[in-house]
Order: C-alpha cells, then structure tokens, then sequence
C-alpha cells in the first residue's frame, strides 16, 4: 500500500444558505471536550469519471437541509469563567477534501483481520477537541480514490450530532447523490429539546482546557498508542449465533430462582456481556478488581411524549455498569453482567431523564479521554440499528464501514452486512486482541 496524498481541500457551502443560531442542550454540551466522530464507507467499484463532481454537488444540495454542519460553534465566556455555546448556522461551510491512496485495493483495506494503519489517514482532523469547531468546521469530509474503489470518510464534530443525527444526514447525502433531485424524503427537526423554564443559552463553568474531575462518569482510558500499540480488529457475529447467544443467556437467567420472568436481555445486550467477559480475560485483571463497561443509551423514544426520530442533534446520554472480575467471570456471572445492563437501561424513564437533564444544569460534566491509572474501562460505541449498508451514492452498495476514532477500550458496533448480523470494531492492545482471538469462549459465537 502506498501513501495518502492531498489533491485539494476547500469548503463547500450549503446550495441555500440561512443565519440563525441553535442553542444546545446538556446532550450536546457534554461532548465539547470530547474528539469528533468519525465514521466511513468503503466503495469498491471501477472509478466514474464525475464521481468527485457529484459527491460536492450533493453535498452542497444535503447542506441545505442539514444547516447546523455547515455552521461553526460559538462560545461566549462571562464572568467566573462562566460560559455559553450556540451552534451559529452562517454558512461557513463544510470540509471537502479529494486524496488518493497510491497503489491501494479495496481487498487492502476489507481483507486483512486487523484494520491497516492506513485508514487513519482516510480522516480529517486528529487531535483536535469539539470545542475547536468555533474555528473548524462542524464537518470534513474526506474522499480518498483507491485503484479500485473509494473511502467516504466523515468526521462529525459530536457537539453538533449523534450517531443517530450523522446517519440520517448521511443517508439523505447518499439519497440526494444516487438521485435525480435535491430533496431529502426525511428532513431533519433543527430546533433542540428544552423543558419549560429553562434559561437559553445555558451558562455552565468551562475553560478550553478543563481539568480532570474525578466525578465525571463519562472518563475512560486513554494511554499512548505507541507504548500500548493500540490495533483495531473487527470481530463479526452471524444472526444464528446471536440468537443461539441470547437463548442460552436468557434461559440461564430464568432458571434462577432470583430473576424476575420480566426480564428479557436482548441480542445485543447478551453479545456485548459476551465480549466484556472475552476483554477481562485477555487482560489478566486480578479478580478482586473492578472492571466498568460504559455505553450510550438513545433518548428519543423515551420521553413523554417522545422526541421524533428525525430530532437532529444529540439525544443520548452516558451510563455504566460495574462489577467485580471474580464474579463476572464465574459461572453464571456473564447472565449477571447482562441483566444489570438490561435492568440499568430499562431504569431510564421519562421521569430519571428529566431529572438527568437537571441534574446536568446544576453540576455539568463533559465527556473526555481521561489519562487513568488502571485500565479496566471498555466502552461501547455506536450502534447495529443505523442504516450504513444502505448508502447507495450512485455507484453502489458500500462494502465495509470503518471506524476512525482509535482509542484504547473502545468497541464500535456495526450492523454486519448480512441481516441480522453485528460487527464489533475493538480497539486494544495488538496482545490483547490476539489473546481474544485464542479464546476458545469468545471464538465459539465469531463467525469467519
């Protein structure tokens, strides 16, 4: 595989332009800390001759609908370093840069069991915090040509959207790119959820550089790629394994005569206890220790009444699960470490969100990459029920999804590109992978 070289960078505007400024709830706000998101689509096609052309027409005619990610942030201090954020829909732009990979194959990139260091470079913007977006944009978009294919690599400032907010803007991109018109069949909702009462914009204590605070729930690993020699390795899960994985953990768990029969722990619920109990082996972690699994929970659904799917921004919010090593590991501990998910996820009512939402008013926190001490923390990314498959630019289906935030302890979950199937994209030491990789256990549900 060769290098990635840069054609050209610019900005590409919205086709229509507006000015207004959204103000930004606590689930937008607590993401000013944390890196962007970045996700990409894998094309394997021969090349079209206006492939580039129509990517920046589409996405200047996506823009239209989708003002906030051609905005910018703005970040008001007052006094006692007191501050307040806004996205400012003004048109600036987003982020398009044209790159080749020289001499590189689709089979490179989609082959290999561990994902080649060359993805990173299929990204814009490393290094940079979402606070940065007052002075970069709130999207870049890189497209690199391969011999035989494209990467559409996206990077999403996460104060602007969530997982759910950047697929449907993608998903209309791909909609608008593949199609004859400039509409979108499912605009998005621009204006941000706030109960009666509330101040706007929201004023909370921020510096650019905020320090680490111990009762941020949100921290976790974040160690020196070279040291630890961090690899990412895709681990993909058919649907009959699954299921087979989720009856055997469900009737283990109704066997016991402390369950409630209310309890129903689901597909994903049981393969992510599943691969926590593979992680925890493959690290050796004294059996007195704790070791926490973190993962986002949706809003949307579950207020009352709820916000409609189409709500662009972000509507999730942070929980985790903790346990002791021995006793997940024991027999009947990875049935526990999956009912407490389910009964934690389940506690999430209209009634303790609403409470989390003012809770965050009066002691707000930010998700950051903390410099820890121990490194018993996975955290879980993403999600199998976003349309990433279904992105049809005009050339085809994509072949593969990448993800392009490497961190120490984080699991991206895909939807597999059969039905029903699930790919998780682990990022851990490369010994640690490889440890998986010989666990008996883990391997039996792994599907080649």
């Amino acid at each position: 595989m060769g290098v990635v070289r840069i054609l050209s960078s610019d900005a590409v505007k919205a086709s229509k332009s507006c000015n207004h400024t959204i103000d930004l709830t606590p689930w937008d706000l607590q993401f000013l800390t944390a890196t962007p998101n970045k996700k990409g689509l894998l094309f394997h096609h021969q090349k079209v001759a206006n492939q580039i052309q129509r990517l920046r027409h589409s996405l200047s005619s996506s823009l239209a609908s989708f003002q906030p990610l051609a905005g910018c942030l703005e970040i008001t201090e007052h006094e006692d370093n007191v501050a307040s954020c806004s996205i400012k829909c003004n048109n600036v732009g987003a982020l398009f840069i044209h790159a080749a990979a020289e001499n590189t194959y689709v089979a490179d990139i989609d082959g290999p069991t561990y994902v080649p260091s060359i993805v990173d470079s299929f990204f814009a913007y490393n290094g940079v915090r979402n606070y940065e977006g007052t002075s970069q944009p709130l999207l870049a978009v890189q497209v690199t040509e391969l011999v035989d294919g494209i990467f559409v690599g996206c990077t999403f400032n996460h104060v602007a959207v969530d997982g759910n907010s950047m697929w449907h803007f993608i998903n209309s991109w791909a909609e608008i790119s593949r199609g004859s018109c400039d509409q979108i069949s499912k605009p998005p909702i621009l204006e941000h959820w706030f109960p009666n009462g509330i101040k706007r914009p929201i004023q909370f204590p921020f510096t650019m550089e905020p320090q680490n605070n111990p009762s941020d729930t949100l921290s976790f690993s974040s160690f020196d790629e070279e040291k630890l020699c961090l690899s990412e390795r895709l681990f993909h899960f058919k649907k009959e394994k699954i299921m087979k994985l989720k009856s055997k953990v469900n009737a283990e768990i109704g066997s016991s005569s402390s369950s409630s029969s209310n309890n129903k722990i689901s597909s994903l619920q049981a393969l992510l206890t599943h691969l926590w109990c593979s992680v925890i082996r493959s690290k050796k972690i004294d059996p007195k220790e704790e070791v926490h699994l973190i993962f986002m929970i949706g809003v949307r659904p579950r207020f009352v009444p709820s916000l409609l799917e189409d709500y662009f921004g972000n509507a999730i919010i942070g929980c985790g699960i903790k346990m002791k090593v021995g006793e997940l590991l024991k027999e009947g501990g990875q049935c526990k470490g999956a009912l407490e998910m389910n009964k934690l996820i389940a506690s999430h009512s209209n009634e303790m969100l609403k409470k989390h939402y003012e809770s965050w008013l009066k002691n707000p926190s930010f998700v950051r990459l903390a410099d820890m001490t121990n490194n018993n923390f996975l955290a879980i990314g993403h999600s199998p029920w976003f349309d990433v498959y279904g992105n049809d630019f005009g050339w085809g289906k994509p072949v593969a999804v990448h993800n392009g935030n490497k961190i120490n302890g984080l699991v991206n979950v895909f939807a597999g590109i059969e039905e029903g199937s699930i790919d998780l994209r682990v990022c851990l030491p490369y010994k640690n992978l490889e440890a998986m990789g010989n666990d008996p256990q883990f391997m039996a549900i792994v599907s080649n």
